[in-house]
């Protein structure tokens, strides 16, 4: 009878916990440098908190190693529900390549809410109009086309899926940044690379670069005549940066749900979508074991790709 009362007190506690969660702020790692694409989709996120969660999210930027910095920070917290982080599909590739022993599965999904589609780009003075040409031509040619690409990291694992879809041999150009690349499409030095709206469509309006095709569900209102890899009848080539956040492993499962609840009715909100349209990406909210099915389809993928990427 003891026994019985000691749990129903226990219950009754953890009940009420769950209730007045969360109390006060919740520390938001970013593992990015301020100014980055990661860190300004984040803040965004952050800036919306108070509204939907009831406490602020402070953003604590812990850059460093491709982002593992930050995240091995986060897998030390207590997972008392009061420090989250911010993780993309680059964690796996940092695993896969040696760089952590990290990977998804060590932290507690929690909510995807932006999603960066990304391009295949070319130069817009080459001879490939369509993706069928570009595809042709990489095929016939292999090892010819110099596509840029941060070596080991995710749009690396997006040409190297490019590469596996189609048949094909690319040879990689290494470099550090987004940005980096693009300008080195821009000016002729690589012939193709992996883009964004926000690295690359100003450089599309301007003539300078070409988008062959996206890796978006759907054609974007951006680029609607930018066909998706998907009508082009390359089902499993769903290319985009996804940006969740996930919690240290053990959080209890009541405020699992308590921050996805929040996170989700964050993400229906009109004015948090204009935000994160603006900054160049789309809002597609997953749950927690969406996003955790999600997250183990890419390390498969990224698993089964390793050997290219060690190229």
């Amino acid at each position: 009878m003891t026994v019985g009362l000691g749990a129903a007190a226990l219950a009754t506690s953890q009940s009420v916990q769950a209730d007045d969660y969360p109390d006060h702020a919740i520390e938001f790692i970013v593992p990015w440098s301020p100014g980055g694409g990661s860190d300004a989709l984040m803040r965004i996120i952050s800036n919306a908190a108070q509204e939907t969660l009831g406490q602020p999210m402070p953003v604590i930027n812990m850059p460093g190693v491709s982002g593992t910095i930050g995240l091995k920070e986060l897998a030390q917290k207590d997972p008392d529900g009061y420090t989250v982080g911010q993780i993309h599909e680059g964690l796996m590739a940092s695993n896969a390549t040696g760089l952590t022993q990290l990977n998804w599965d060590d932290f507690q999904p929690i909510a995807s809410l932006a999603s960066s589609p990304q391009y295949l780009v070319v130069n817009a003075d080459s001879d490939w109009k369509t993706f069928e040409e570009f595809a042709e031509y990489a095929k016939a040619n292999p090892g010819e086309i110099r596509v840029g690409a941060t070596l080991g990291g995710i749009p690396h694992v997006h040409a190297a899926m490019i590469e596996d879809a189609i048949g094909a041999q690319f040879r990689y150009v290494g470099f550090e940044g987004t940005g980096a690349r693009i300008r080195s499409l821009v000016g002729g030095h690589i012939d193709a690379s992996i883009g964004d709206i926000s690295s690359s469509l100003e450089f599309v309006k301007n003539g300078d670069l070409r988008f062959l095709a996206v890796g978006s569900k759907e054609r974007l209102k951006q680029t609607p005549d930018v066909p998706t890899f998907k009508e082009l009848g390359y089902d499993n080539l769903n290319l985009s940066i996804n940006r969740g956040i996930v919690a240290p492993k053990g959080i209890d499962q009541a405020k699992v749900e308590t921050l996805a609840k929040g996170f989700e009715t964050m993400s229906q909100n009109p004015e948090f979508i204009s935000r994160v349209n603006k900054a160049g990406a789309e809002v597609e909210f997953m749950g927690p074991q969406a996003y955790a099915d999600y997250l183990a389809d890419v390390d498969a993928t990224i698993k089964r790709l390793s050997g290219k990427l060690a190229r």
